[in-house]
C-alpha cells in the first residue's frame, strides 16, 4: 500500500493531500480528486482500517500529556480498559495506572470498573495514536452519581477562568460539585445543576464577551434568588 502523506492524528488544512492512493477510501470531511484523498477541513487526521478521515479541531478534544478528562468505559480487556474521551482515539486505562494491586486470575477486572463506568483519570503518556491514562492522581476518582454536561473542549479555559475565577464562582453560588474535564466533558453533582448547564451555554456562545466573569456572577445570583422566593412561596 501506498505511504501515507500526512501521519495518523497529524494536523492537516483544507486541500491538503493525505494519500495518493487507491487503496483508500475517502471519509468524512475528505473527499477523492484523481488518485489523491484530500482534506475539507482543518482537522486531525484518522485511519481506520482503509477509511480515511479528518476530525475538525472545532470540536475534538486535543489530547495532551499530564491533562485531567473524564471518560466513559467502553471495553474491558485482559489488562486494562479502554475509555471514551471525545476525542479522535480511544484511550487506555492499563492495570498499572490504577491505585490497588490486582491479580487478574483471581479478580473479574468488570467489577473494579465496569462498561459504562464515568472515570476522572489523567494522561499520562502519549505514544503516536496511544493515549495512556493514570488514576495515580489525588484528583481522580469514579462517579457515582451527578450528571455529565458536554462543552467545547477549546471553551475549557474559559469556564475555568484565570487562576479557577470562573469555575469557582460557579461552584460557590450553585453549591454544586464540579469536576472539569479538558476534554470538554463536566461531572456536576448538586441541586443546581441545571443552572450550571445554562452558565455552561452562556460561556460557551459568549466566550469572548468583555466582562463575562461579572455577567455570570451577576446571572447566578439573579437566578439563585428567584429559586429562593420561589421555594418560600411553595412552602
Amino acid at each position: 500500500m501506498a505511504k501515507l502523506l500526512r501521519r495518523e492524528r497529524e494536523v492537516v488544512l483544507p486541500g491538503e493531500k493525505i494519500i495518493e492512493s487507491m487503496d483508500y477510501i475517502p471519509g468524512k470531511n475528505c473527499f477523492r480528486e484523481d488518485k489523491a484523498i484530500i482534506s475539507k477541513k482543518v482537522g486531525i487526521v484518522s485511519v481506520q482500517g482503509r477509511v480515511i478521515s479528518v476530525i475538525p479541531l472545532s470540536g475534538v478534544y486535543v489530547p495532551r500529556v499530564g491533562d485531567m478528562v473524564i471518560g466513559e468505559v467502553i471495553d474491558i480487556q485482559t489488562n486494562g480498559w479502554v475509555l471514551d474521551i471525545n476525542s479522535v482515539h480511544e484511550a487506555y486505562l492499563p492495570l498499572f495506572g490504577i491505585t490497588r494491586f490486582i491479580d487478574i486470575t483471581k479478580t473479574d477486572l468488570s467489577s473494579v470498573y465496569g462498561i459504562g463506568d464515568t472515570l476522572y483519570t489523567k494522561i499520562s503518556h502519549i505514544s503516536g495514536s496511544s493515549i495512556y491514562l493514570t488514576m495515580h492522581d489525588p484528583r481522580a476518582k469514579k462517579f457515582r452519581r451527578g450528571m455529565i454536561l458536554k462543552m467545547s473542549s477549546a471553551k475549557v479555559p474559559r469556564l475555568i477562568g484565570r487562576g479557577g475565577s470562573m469555575i469557582n464562582i460557579i461552584k460557590e453560588k450553585t453549591g454544586c460539585k464540579i469536576s472539569v474535564g479538558q476534554n470538554g466533558i463536566l461531572w456536576v453533582d448538586g441541586e443546581n445543576v441545571k443552572l450550571v448547564k445554562r452558565v455552561i451555554d452562556t460561556i460557551e456562545k459568549e466566550p469572548h464577551a468583555e466582562g463575562l466573569t461579572e455577567k455570570i456572577s451577576k446571572m447566578l445570583d439573579e437566578e439563585i434568588k428567584k429559586k429562593s422566593e420561589s421555594d418560600k412561596d411553595g412552602g
